[in-house]
């Protein structure tokens, strides 16, 4: 028995509840996907620069990783297992050991936490508290690390915070670097603070950030000041937290998106791409000395996902045996930093954002970047914005787009800004 797919959305409106979101900017029921493209009901082709909010860094549907999945499910494989042993977690601990962890020196054991990217963070700040003994952690303006209570309270956006309907207390909130300004020295500011002793601020039991942040406009942190950040934390026996749910597994240039800078993480939250085919899948990775959680502590019916275990391995092998994919989204990096430059000087006082295929422009307001995205979808390109006020266009293509689609879908939204841009002065002379 089969069930005709609808065009029609109204069981959705009907039935699904007001928190939907991304469905408001691409109204279409879309039914299949394959690489970089999204089709929906009535056969329309969409090049996706969204890629689930970088949660598909391989594309949809990556044909390795679909039959190696086929095959575990074909042959019985164990679906559900909670954290027992399992011939799929071993293969993947042992491909992450030899492929990711090994070649870095890295000792950090592997936490299996809940499949979602806000338990990876739930996780490292429980752990963080109950190491140092102390409760506050630092987390930086703009940051965003979920949604869940104790992730919220780090995440500096007011609209998402307002949603807790309680106090989200024992975080303080300091300034990213550049968030003050062009003339201001966030990192001297930080440690002057933290070694003022009437400055207010608690002992932190850890200090979380992204180091390109994903939903807080692409803001991303300079070597200098990340590797200031690390020696601030060691100094004042803080917990370094690396969130690289969005920002790693290849989107700013290698696995972690820490890799060419000298620190050494006491913990890293991934999640987004890790199982390479768009299944839940978290993990956060701890530093030997620090797991000294007792059995079930943090716990969770749905810690370890057997299927993503299936083709998180599969996607190690294929992608990170060796340096050929890095090469390749370095150069795509190149011609996205080239092709948003030429975006950003059509749109005066425009910049660019971000790095690696982790880049944006900044239009200035959330309304021009929203006019923006909407022209684009009519196109055939689905993008969505980022930022306080949603004010930058922002790019999360595939890792494995093809350049020529890649270069098409620039084009489109080269195209798309323009014909906002020139409606703008139409608007603006009448």
């Amino acid at each position: 028995m089969t069930t005709d797919i609808s065009a029609d959305t109204k069981i959705f409106e009907r039935r699904e509840s007001q928190v939907r979101s991304y469905c408001r900017a691409f109204d279409a029921v879309f039914t299949r996907a394959t690489g970089s493209t999204l089709y929906d009901t009535d056969g329309h082709a969409y090049t996706d620069f969204l890629s689930g909010c970088s949660s598909l860094n391989y594309g949809h549907n990556d044909p390795d990783m679909k039959a190696a999945l086929i095959d575990h499910i074909t042959e019985d494989g164990i679906a559900h297992a909670l954290d027992m042993y399992t011939s799929p977690k071993a293969a993947f601990l042992e491909t992450f050991e030899r492929l990711i962890l090994a070649p870095r020196g890295m000792d950090h054991k592997v936490m299996m936490t809940g499949p979602t990217g806000a338990n990876a963070v739930e996780s490292a700040i429980k752990l963080a508290r109950k190491v140092t003994g102390r409760t506050n952690v630092i987390s930086f303006t703009n940051g965003f690390h979920g949604m869940t209570l104790g992730a919220l309270s780090l995440t500096g956006n007011s609209g998402k915070r307002g949603g807790a309907g309680v106090t989200l207390g024992d975080v303080t909130h300091l300034p990213f670097e550049g968030s003050l300004g062009d003339g201001v020295d966030t990192l001297a500011m930080i440690e002057t603070m933290l070694g003022n002793d009437s400055s207010g601020i608690d002992a932190p039991a850890a200090i979380i950030l992204e180091l390109v942040q994903g939903e807080g406009g692409l803001n991303a942190a300079s070597r200098t000041w990340v590797e200031g950040i690390a020696r601030l934390a060691k100094q004042h026996g803080a917990m370094l937290i690396v969130d690289d749910i969005q920002a790693g597994i290849g989107r700013t240039g290698d696995f972690f998106s820490f890799d060419d800078m000298d620190i050494q993480p006491d913990m890293i939250t991934l999640a987004k791409s890790l199982s390479g085919f768009g299944l839940p899948f978290a993990l956060t990775l701890i530093r030997p000395e620090l797991d000294i959680w007792k059995p079930a502590e943090h716990n969770g019916t749905f810690r370890g996902n057997t299927h993503a275990f299936v083709t998180a391995k599969t996607a190690l092998e294929k992608f990170w045996a060796d340096d050929a994919f890095k090469t390749q989204v370095a150069e795509k990096a190149k011609v996205l930093t080239q092709r948003l430059t030429r975006i950003a000087d059509l749109i005066p006082g425009a910049r660019l954002k971000g790095r690696g295929m982790m880049q944006g422009v900044d239009v200035g307001n959330g309304d021009l970047a929203a006019a923006i995205c909407a022209e684009a979808f009519t196109r055939g390109l689905i993008i969505e914005t980022s930022g306080a006020e949603d004010e930058v266009v922002k790019v999360l293509a595939p890792l494995t787009t093809p350049m020529d689609q890649f270069s098409e879908g620039l084009d489109t939204l080269e195209a798309s800004a323009r014909a906002c841009l020139n409606a703008h002065v139409k608007i603006a002379a009448e």
